[in-house]
């Protein structure tokens, strides 16, 4: 079966959170309307994250099984759009257990014998349903599609460095270590800073730079303070004019890393463009959005209320989320688009037994076709009281990827 554009793709819906080995025509309620198992956006397809789970809903006996099976089920999802592996350029791995790098590094070995995706795997407290979760993005035209390996870079069989497209750049995960010796130093600016200068070296060898870039995430442990990364990092990028931005502290990174860098950079200057909302002043770190062609890439947002006094007062998961939901349509509606045309979000919750909660109010923001989504508990959840100001934790972020197109009936 084949997906139809992306517009037309809500008959592919999956129930709830719970992924299946193929995607499934059905007509769940409005309350079953969570996301879709990919959205075909044109040019690039967008794929929900995939758990180990069989089509039975059995799960396979062991780690290495089970992200094969999380394999194949990608597999089925691309293979429902007509494309094949092949057509992948970027994944991203959630791993409960980072001590099972290798493992999963063998079974994507297996899987990608060409020409591997960019990849960032991440070591988070929970995945919804399994040890292991993979999403990903699939290019449709294979004619440009070509890997990007610095001169310096230790070759992973199962990766890529970049992997770059007609007009993009995707750039796996770059860890705060020396690309020689791996040797992570113990200075967590020395970390920011190698991790900077890794993916600066996958787009030179790209033949672009740091201005290209339109979205990055840093991904971190507790071991780089903020105040240290934002530092180093705004350094690096224009006042102002910096690429859309998700941080997310997670358990820990492969090879004893503390902090990690991945992205998405576009060929052309002349189609970026930096979206800010007037109600937000200019940030030395992160862009609210930043257009990529007519692909917007949102920063991830939570719960915040900007302006004067601002802060996170909501208490619950389900209020924050509407707040975030505000907030993210500030940016939309910056550019005369709305949630209709969103294709994949990020979701990233402080404790996934919210997640039902979550999803109640999540649904109630997107039409016929909810976009590809991913679903995390990235570290323990955090104590849930105000501090002395009467701000609460936030309790859920999500970023976001839509699309300037018109909706089609």
């Amino acid at each position: 079966m084949r997906l139809a554009k992306w517009q037309l793709a809500g008959v592919l819906l999956l129930l709830l959170v719970v992924p299946t080995a193929t995607p499934q025509a059905q007509n769940p309620g409005p309350e079953n309307r969570v996301y879709s198992p990919a959205v075909d956006a044109g040019d690039y397809i967008y794929i929900s994250g995939q758990g180990p789970r069989r089509a039975d809903g059995t799960l396979p006996d062991g780690f290495a099984a089970q992200v094969r099976q999380a394999l194949a089920n990608l597999k089925a999802v691309v293979a429902s759009t007509g494309l094949t592996m092949e057509h992948i350029v970027y994944t991203q791995v959630y791993l409960e257990d980072i001590s099972k790098y290798a493992e999963m590094n063998s079974a994507f070995a297996e899987a990608f014998p060409k020409t591997p995706p960019a990849r960032a795997v991440l070591g988070v407290a929970k995945n919804p349903d399994g040890s292991v979760q993979i999403n990903a993005v699939a290019v449709r035209d294979l004619a440009e599609r070509k890997p990007v390996i610095p001169a310096n870079y230790k070759r992973e069989e199962s990766s890529s460095p970049g992997i770059l497209t007609r007009d993009r750049l995707f750039i796996s995960g770059m860890p705060g270590s020396d690309p020689v010796s791996e040797k992570v130093p113990d200075d967590p600016a020395a970390q920011v800073d190698l991790a900077l200068d890794r993916m600066e070296a996958v787009a030179k060898t790209a033949g672009l730079d740091l201005r290209h870039m339109v979205m990055v995430n840093p991904y971190l442990t507790s071991e780089i303070p903020h105040r240290v990364m934002n530092e180093r990092y705004a350094r690096r990028f224009e006042f102002g004019n910096t690429p859309a931005r998700a941080t997310i502290e997670v358990t820990s990174l492969p090879g004893g890393a503390h902090i990690e860098y991945t992205g998405v950079a576009v060929r052309d200057l002349a189609q970026r463009k930096a979206i800010r909302p007037k109600n937000m002043p200019p940030s030395p770190t992160a862009s609210p959005c930043v257009f990529a062609g007519d692909t917007l890439y949102c920063s991830a947002k939570d719960g915040f209320i900007p302006g004067p006094h601002g802060g996170l007062y909501a208490t619950t998961t389900p209020h924050q989320l509407r707040q975030s939901m505000r907030n993210q349509l500030d940016n939309l509606e910056e550019v005369e688009m709305n949630f209709d045309q969103v294709v994949s979000t990020n979701v990233y919750l402080d404790n996934l037994s919210d997640l039902e909660a979550f999803n109640k109010v999540y649904v109630q923001y997107f039409g016929a076709v909810p976009p590809a989504r991913t679903t995390l508990q990235q570290i323990a959840p955090a104590e849930r009281k105000a501090d002395e100001d009467d701000h609460f934790p936030g309790l859920e972020q999500f970023s976001l990827i839509a699309i300037r197109k018109p909706t089609k009936p």
